[in-house]
């Protein structure tokens, strides 16, 4: 249908690889790894995410090897924070 749009899945999980390519390995909570890529919004704010930052990702259904980084949790903040805007 034209005007359906597909649901994402947002997971969260921590970087623990970078690639030159701005692409990342992500192990998320329950042990999954897969390849994130930083979105646009990210990109234009010029946030780095590093090996071991807190991530928020969007994954398709379709798809669940890969997703895209949509939030870097700020650094030294317990997991449960959701209220933070940066």
């Amino acid at each position: 249908m034209p005007g359906m749009k597909e649901q994402k899945i947002i997971l969260e999980g921590v970087v623990t690889q970078s690639f030159p390519n701005a692409m990342f390995h992500v192990r998320l909570d329950n042990e999954d790894v897969i390849l994130g890529y930083i979105s646009g919004k990210i990109r234009r704010s010029s946030i780095r995410i590093l090996t071991g930052d807190r991530v928020k990702i969007e994954v398709s259904p379709y798809d669940v090897t890969k997703g895209r980084i949509i939030y870097r949790f700020p650094r030294g903040d317990s997991d449960d924070s959701d209220d933070s805007d940066d």
